[in-house]
């Protein structure tokens, strides 16, 4: 999710194009071991962490740690900088807080009169 990609504050349903926006950032992060490789990562002394730094609280191969990486990274959820031979990780902070926003506009449109039904 780019700058150009921000959601509009939510007063309202989602419009098609504004889901498609998010629906892949909900989709990587649906799935627990990429979940937790975000946390981990976001947690990490300085922000950022290469795989042989997060890989150990896993029960899974390391290439599968690297592809569930890749998959935060093409979502947006992730940037990553090779340094020799190690692949650096960075939470982009951006995208979460979008999806923080959007959750959070969510909330607070529960539960609203709308006009529809201010006369009930």
């Amino acid at each position: 999710m780019s700058n150009k990609n921000m959601l509009a504050p939510v007063s309202r349903g989602l419009s098609v194009d504004e889901a498609g926006l998010v629906t892949p950032l909900l989709k990587a992060l649906a799935d627990p071991v990429r979940l937790r490789l975000l946390s981990e990562v976001a947690a990490h002394p300085g922000g950022e962490a290469c795989v042989c730094d997060i890989s150990g609280p896993f029960d899974v191969s390391q290439p599968t740690i690297s592809h569930h990486l890749k998959v935060l990274r093409q979502a947006g959820l992730m940037t990553s900088e090779r340094r020799s031979t190690w692949v650096y990780y960075r939470v982009n902070t951006q995208a979460l807080q979008q999806l923080s926003g959007l959750l959070g506009g969510l909330a607070s449109v529960v539960g609203k009169a709308r006009a529809c039904e201010a006369d009930r």
